[in-house]
């Protein structure tokens, strides 16, 4: 079986960066981002694992996965 892998657009990565930002300058503290990370980063894992229960997109093969409050 061909190893499967979460390819993050341009748009993505920076949309995240900028959520991390936001809640490490809100909070005074990194400890939310890190926790929301950990959020994304098993996400990202769950739909490597199993991409089928993440639903499609718009787009096309683009999966989608809720995660607090932001679609992953």
């Amino acid at each position: 079986m061909a190893k499967r892998k979460v390819t993050w657009s341009f748009t993505a990565r920076n949309d995240r960066k900028e959520i991390l930002q936001y809640w490490r300058s809100r909070n005074k503290s990194v400890r939310y981002s890190k926790k929301l990370n950990t959020l994304f980063k098993d996400a990202a894992h769950q739909i490597i694992n199993f991409p089928e229960a993440a639903p499609l997109s718009d787009f096309e093969g683009v999966r989608v996965k809720p995660v607090k409050d932001y679609l992953f």
